[in-house]
């Protein structure tokens, strides 16, 4: 990876070719949009806003010029690198400026609640929707006969249904904030060792929006109907930030304690193995807007 990063700061011409190759590649392989969406952000990280955005735009039309070889067809191509990159290339501007991981985090989110809501303006019911994608997402289950009851599965795929907006959207905010703090940390690789270590373990969210996360979830357990459908598809959004946050928490507290070496990747280890944990993970992000719980969590206590 450290030879990748140094590969794409060498010039414009290798972080173009890093970031389009990568992006055609993700399409039969989506996680390595992560790895695309980084390149952009590291040189707009490193060189500013109008470096960054020259890349980007080299980077559409290469991307396009090869899908024309190879797909037959430019515009999804096009399409398709200006949706992976130019929030990514906004959030590195935020964070290049403002200095601030969380603030850049924040962003991020907020422009995935933003996404809910507009989708929710566009579209009266979009339960309906995604009942009827899940519908034929989950058809091959159930022609095969599965041990679980059939109502059981349609009454899960209905109940998901009217949070799939809030989990696309969230979704799409990890792969942003992955391909941030992946450009992030090779940044500090080169430049600035250890670096992303400091600022990601000093994650705190603000009370604002801390105490507009309290608000949502009280609305969506005290009403019904669309206007609780849409707090808890925001609420999703929100847990992205909080799952972050929560895990630089726990980080440090599993850090200072004896044997750390060994408990700081159990703790990573369980959250990619067991992702119900993540619920608990979010809470204790929330709880540490007020609570300081990296010091109250140490052992030999604050």
């Amino acid at each position: 990876m450290q030879f990748l990063a140094a590969f794409i700061m060498k010039g414009r011409m290798q972080a173009m070719m890093v970031a389009s190759t990568l992006a055609l590649l993700s399409l039969p392989f989506p996680p390595v949009s992560i790895v695309s969406s980084a390149s952009v952000a590291l040189v707009t990280l490193r060189k500013g806003a109008v470096e960054g955005l020259y890349v980007l735009i080299c980077a559409c039309l290469a991307a396009a010029l090869l899908s024309m070889f190879l797909l037959g067809g430019y515009q999804f191509a096009l399409l398709y690198g200006l949706v992976l990159w130019v929030p990514v290339w906004l959030i590195s501007i935020v964070l290049r400026e403002g200095r601030q991981l969380v603030v850049a985090i924040e962003i991020a989110v907020l422009l995935g609640i933003a996404g809910v809501l507009v989708f929710y303006l566009y579209q009266s019911e979009p339960a309906k929707i995604w009942h009827g994608v899940l519908a034929l997402m989950i058809q091959p289950m159930l022609d095969a006969k599965p041990d679980v009851p059939v109502e059981v599965i349609k009454q899960s795929a209905d109940t998901f249904a009217h949070i799939m907006t809030g989990f696309i959207a969230a979704g799409t905010v990890y792969g942003l904030l992955f391909g941030l703090f992946l450009a992030r940390w090779w940044q500090a690789v080169l430049y600035n060792p250890g670096g992303f270590r400091a600022e990601f373990l000093a994650l705190k969210a603000h009370a604002p929006l801390a105490m507009m996360t309290i608000v949502l979830l009280a609305v969506a357990f005290l009403t019904s109907g669309l206007i609780a459908e849409l707090c808890w598809n925001v609420l999703v959004v929100l847990f992205a930030l909080y799952t972050f946050i929560g895990t630089a928490v726990l980080h440090c507290s599993f850090a200072s304690m004896k044997g750390s070496r060994f408990m700081v990747p159990i703790l990573y280890a369980t959250l990619l193995i067991i992702p119900h944990v993540m619920a608990a993970v979010a809470l204790c992000g929330l709880s540490d807007t007020w609570l300081d719980l990296r010091n109250k969590l140490k052992p030999n206590g604050a």
